[in-house]
């Protein structure tokens, strides 16, 4: 089990690579590659592996959305985002170590259970409205945000993770290229007649995730472009009846914030007011009345849904496909100097700019309190499509989950240095032997 690799590794001085961890089950499948659990052969902790084929980059002209999204993690480090541990790469891939969510994602949940009660969704909305808060302080739009893309780590908790269509905004303009998916889109985003949208959009989204975990249904539905864009524009925004079996229906506090999230006014939508008080209109909220916001943004809130722990919470699915398809082993491979002369210009750009792709974060104090294990991540499943960089008004092709959007700020604030704690190992579920 584990990556092919001779002679003696030297975890101190060698930069991290691919042989320094063991390999694990597959857990999710994106548009360039695949995640697997992986677990560090000397520390014995557990991350998610994601890795992405520099040729099918190169062949969809992703280079430059990978690597905005790789500094794009460099920023960022936060209790409720799945976070970048290490970044490196060899001749075919480039590689992502991120934290390792054991829950699965709200997707999969979904499908498993359907909606859920409504104190379970309030604790995720607020957890989320966290992790949102702290990117747009960051100056970060996520334009992403889905129940694939949000993730349970062990004990319940959510976290935002997939920031490839995510960019940097700027308070001097507005932006107007589309990106995301187009249930959870905001009709700031999707109507061409509007000037642009800023970081407002997200919380829409979160209105469309909030209603989808209480109804098991999105408030706007069409089964083509036009169609789904004329009901996010124009319907009626409504709350339907909840009619489940020993499940209350939804308090008028929840039915308000949702209706408030979903103003298609962002300066008027719940949370929008402005960057530096956007949490705390959240925390005024009536639904959020009796949550201790101080508890829940420091993790020592007992999660009220907890996955779990005896199953896989991701498409077992996967990993037969992935041993289906003949694919090639992920062996390790050292980078070779190439002659630059006989590069591709796509090529060379990989080669120059991935040379700032390698990172390893410090290790950090645990987010839980007294120091106890530290989620980590999968990335998730691919349930509805992701559109990226056409102009609004046009009709958006299926582009997997990459991006041409680019930087408006080119501000990069520095990485945030933590102490030694303790992280997880990988539990049964997830320990497969890799083919």
């Amino acid at each position: 089990m584990g990556c092919c690799h001779s002679g003696r590794i030297d975890y101190e001085h060698d930069p991290v690579h691919l042989c320094h961890f063991d390999m694990h089950r597959v857990v999710g499948k994106g548009a360039f590659g695949k995640v697997r659990v992986v677990q560090h052969k000397r520390s014995k902790a557990a991350y998610a592996l994601k890795y992405i084929n520099k040729q099918q980059c190169i062949k969809q002209k992703s280079v430059a959305s990978i690597i905005q999204e790789r500094h794009l993690l460099e920023e960022l480090n936060h209790p409720f985002l799945v976070n970048l541990r290490y970044a490196f790469q060899d001749e075919e891939n480039c590689f992502y170590v991120l934290d390792l969510m054991m829950g699965g994602d709200l997707r999969f949940h979904l499908n498993m259970r359907g909606c859920f009660p409504e104190h379970v969704v309030r604790f995720w909305v607020a957890e989320l409205a966290c992790g949102l808060s702290y990117l747009h302080e960051k100056r970060i739009i996520h334009r992403d945000l889905k129940p694939d893309n949000i993730l349970l780590d062990a004990a319940g908790h959510a976290h935002i993770t997939d920031f490839n269509v995510a960019i940097h905004y700027s308070s001097r303009r507005r932006h107007t290229s589309v990106g995301g998916t187009m249930y959870y889109m905001a009709p700031e985003m999707l109507d061409p007649a509007r000037p642009g949208y800023y970081w407002q959009i997200d919380f829409w989204s979160l209105g469309v995730v909030a209603h989808e975990l209480l109804w098991h249904s999105r408030p706007f539905e069409g089964n083509s472009v036009e169609k789904l864009t004329h009901s996010v524009l124009s319907d009626p925004i409504t709350v339907p009846p909840r009619v489940v079996p020993n499940m209350a229906p939804v308090s008028r506090e929840g039915c308000g914030a949702v209706l408030s999230l979903l103003d298609r006014n962002p300066h008027t939508r719940l949370g929008c007011r402005s960057v530096p008080t956007s949490l705390g209109e959240m925390k005024s909220h009536p639904w959020f009345a009796n949550l201790d916001w101080r508890r829940l943004e420091r993790k020592e809130l007992q999660p009220p849904y907890v996955p779990d722990g005896s199953r896989a919470n991701f498409d077992v699915g996967l990993e037969m496909d992935d041993y289906m398809s003949g694919e090639k082993r992920l062996t390790s491979k050292r980078r070779a100097l190439p002659d630059m002369e006989k590069l591709s210009p796509e090529q060379r750009t990989f080669l120059e700019q991935f040379t700032l792709f390698d990172f390893e974060r410090s290790p950090r104090t645990s987010y839980y309190p007294r120091n106890e294990s530290i989620g980590s991540s999968a990335p998730p499943s691919t349930t509805g499509s992701t559109y990226v960089g056409h102009s609004r008004g046009q009709s958006p092709t299926e582009s997997g989950k990459s991006t041409s959007s680019t930087r408006t700020s080119s501000d990069r604030s520095s990485t945030t240095r933590y102490t030694p704690s303790t992280q997880n190992v990988v539990p049964p579920t997830l320990l497969a032997g890799y083919r």
